[in-house]
């Protein structure tokens, strides 16, 4: 059997769809998704349509550039579609794909774990911390 090059084994996992791979696209797209903003706006999308302004005040934090840059950023991946009403003003809503509501299914699985467990990942956090202002034994 030959041996691959560092470069044959890149392409062998991009290939194979490889996360772990750094130039996998499938890293690319991993990373997209576990952004904190496309977690919030999918899941805030998982009941129905809803348009920019609903968006913007239902995600606390979210800048309207970065609002703008995410749903533009799953527009263009095929999770969500962005829908133009012409009227005085503009109607825009913003729904899932049928790719999206399969994702919508774990992002909010996370979100609902994070609002479950946060209290355990204080505590953890507090005592990691005390234990590393603490002397050494």
């Amino acid at each position: 059997m030959a041996t691959m090059t560092a470069a044959q084994k890149r392409e062998q996992a991009r290939a194979d769809y490889d996360a772990f791979c750094r130039t996998c696209p499938t890293n690319e797209l991993l990373g997209r998704l576990s952004d904190k903003w496309v977690g919030l706006v999918v899941a805030a999308l998982s009941d129905g349509p809803r348009r920019y302004g609903e968006l913007n005040r239902k995600i606390a934090g979210v800048s309207p550039k970065m609002l703008t840059q995410t749903l533009r950023a799953l527009e263009r991946d095929g999770l969500l579609s962005r829908t133009v009403t012409p009227s005085v003003p503009v109607r825009v809503d913003y729904e899932l794909t049928p790719l999206g509501v399969g994702l919508a299914g774990l992002l909010t699985a996370v979100k609902a774990w994070a609002e479950t467990h946060f209290d355990e990942v204080r505590a953890a956090r507090e005592h990691y911390d005390a234990m590393a202002d603490s002397p050494a034994s």
